[in-house]
């Protein structure tokens, strides 16, 4: 071996080199998790901004009144709400009371079920007398020209939109089936069958909140 590989690998290996590239690396992890951490505190409070007017906006679509309806911040969900939304075919994310003028309407739902190409997240409202108010889709990932017929509330062939069909079903009207008290849009049976059991989980969950 050379002289001169011999004194390169003496100084790769010399204690001060590797003192001075470690201190190197940490002073650089540093400044780059500080430049993360700046960046974070300036965009975070935006960001909860605009997912809360997301959020809000999507209540104001399922709820009987939405001019004067106001939400109250995201209530706790508990293990019997929980276990409410599994039996019902679905699962609760986030739970809101409504008000009317001061007084209790029930509460807003964000619900996730299965439909046909994935996850349909959607918000329901339900009243304070354990009505659905309304439904609306929040995400989905169902195939455009077929399951995004439901996402897009298009008519079934009664003419009614096929979310809207779901205005003023009760915990009575328990299971909410298709093709028995729930009609399916056209070629989309999947994902109408999706938003059914969201809405059967958000009737569960409601029942349980009194």
């Amino acid at each position: 071996m050379s002289t001169e590989v011999k004194s390169k690998e003496k100084v790769n290996m010399d204690p001060q080199y590797i003192i001075k590239l470690t201190v190197t690396l940490f002073v650089t992890c540093v400044v780059v998790a500080g430049a993360l951490g700046l960046v974070n505190s300036v965009t975070a409070g935006p960001i909860a901004q605009i997912n809360k007017e997301k959020t809000e906006a999507a209540m104001k679509m399922v709820v009987a009144d939405p001019d004067n309806s106001e939400f109250s911040d995201k209530l706790e969900l508990t293990e019997e709400m929980t276990a409410a939304a599994t039996a019902g075919g679905g699962s609760v994310t986030e739970a809101y009371a409504v008000t009317v003028n001061g007084e209790s309407d029930g509460y807003a739902l964000k619900i996730v079920a299965s439909g046909s190409q994935g996850n349909i997240e959607m918000m329901v409202g339900v009243d304070g007398e354990g009505t659905v108010t309304g439904v609306s889709i929040v995400d989905n990932s169902e195939t455009a020209g077929i399951g995004s017929k439901v996402i897009d509330n298009e008519p079934l062939a009664s003419g009614v939109p096929v979310l809207d069909q779901f205005q003023g079903k009760t915990a009575a009207d328990m299971p909410l089936t298709v093709g028995s008290n729930v009609d399916a849009i056209s070629g989309a049976t999947v994902s109408t069958k999706g938003v059914t059991a969201g809405v059967n989980a958000a009737l569960a969950v409601a029942a349980v909140m009194g």
